[in-house]
């Protein structure tokens, strides 16, 4: 059994402990196109914004794929949500004969017309409402990050620059245009 396992943050470029159960390296843009925004705040990534499949919003982005080294779904399944410091439930799904509750249509057509037998992917929650009592918009999140410490703002300038180009979030071109934003950087203190 060949498994994919789809990525679209962190995970690009920084496997962890994901590594040793991983076969050659990230193919970009060939994953299925996801409703991927920087919509959750995580504690691991000192509050930064990150990303996350956010089925609210209304737009897609090309995600990445590499392939993980185990036969067995539930292996793969295992691997990534140890990488992700999360339960099993928070890692979706799809094998040609079965789909998780996390599986959604655009997912099961890339795998069908995939060289894989099954795709495992990260399906953590957007929490940005949870967390600021407000909803996530470009505005919002903008003056958000702006309420970071320094430290905080170098780990979430950090996370939104290292992600790949391929995603290509309304949120990001929005930073792109952001005087805010682009006095930022944090590239040496990120080496």
């Amino acid at each position: 059994m060949r498994i994919a396992i789809v990525g679209y943050g962190s995970l690009i470029w920084d496997l962890d402990n994901l590594a040793p159960f991983i076969k050659g390296s990230w193919s970009l843009g060939t994953g299925p196109k996801m409703p991927v925004e920087f919509s959750r705040i995580s504690p691991k990534r000192k509050n930064a914004l990150v990303l996350v499949i956010d089925h609210t919003l209304k737009h897609d982005c090309a995600t990445n794929v590499i392939e993980s080294n185990r036969c067995d779904l539930n292996q793969a399944v295992e691997d990534l949500a140890a990488r992700e410091r999360c339960g099993i439930e928070m890692v979706g799904y799809v094998d040609k004969g079965d789909a998780s509750y996390k599986a959604f249509p655009a997912v099961e057509l890339w795998l069908k017309n995939s060289s894989f037998d099954g795709v495992v992917w990260t399906a953590l929650p957007a929490n940005y409402r949870l967390e600021t009592g407000g909803d996530f918009n470009h505005l919002s999140a903008r003056d958000y990050i702006k309420t970071l410490s320094l430290e905080q703002l170098a780990e979430a300038w950090r996370y939104i620059e290292y992600a790949p180009e391929v995603t290509d979030t309304p949120f990001r071109r929005f930073l792109k245009q952001d005087t805010f934003w682009q006095s930022l950087d944090f590239s040496e203190a990120a080496q």
